[in-house]
């Protein structure tokens, strides 16, 4: 079974999350879809992620952003072999208040897989700045957060 298939087992992803990412499990993400293309992860809006202001927490937010970036490099990086993959950079924009869940969403599966693969045939580091966008419900946009991963040999 490869690794988008098995992520998409609710449990399975569950106890990933539990055993190595426990602040997803704890606020409760959930992936909407995933494919070689894009990524849809959900954070919901409740006591685990709620701040004081009524709305979800920064950190929770970006947390999600990067996962959904983050399925796609992994899921680039065990197709090309012993590579290794790091966050280099993280920024965040913010424009709406979260006061409902939200939907963030990554397309630059091409652009990933792109970068892993001459990674692996140049043998050479490639760093590759990947988008999540997070939506509300009404598909307003309310956070986008940019992961700049690098991706090299080992």
């Amino acid at each position: 079974m490869n690794y988008l298939q098995s992520i998409q087992s609710p449990w399975k992803l569950r106890l990933y999350f539990l055993k190595n990412l426990p602040s997803a499990w704890w606020w409760g993400l959930r992936l909407k879809s995933a494919s070689t293309e894009r990524t849809e992860i959900v954070i919901p809006y409740n006591w685990r992620t709620r701040n004081p202001f009524r709305s979800i927490y920064f950190a929770a937010l970006a947390g999600a952003g990067e996962l959904s970036t983050g399925i796609l490099a992994t899921s680039a990086r065990l197709s090309h072999g012993n590579i290794s993959m790091l966050v280099l950079e993280q920024r965040a924009e913010f424009f709406k208040k979260a006061s409902t869940s939200v939907t963030f969403t990554c397309e630059d599966g091409r652009k990933v897989f792109e970068a892993v693969k001459l990674a692996a045939e140049s043998k050479t580091p490639q760093t590759v700045t990947m988008l999540g966008t997070g939506r509300n419900p009404s598909g307003e946009v309310v956070a986008k957060v940019y992961i700049t991963w690098t991706f090299k040999m080992r």
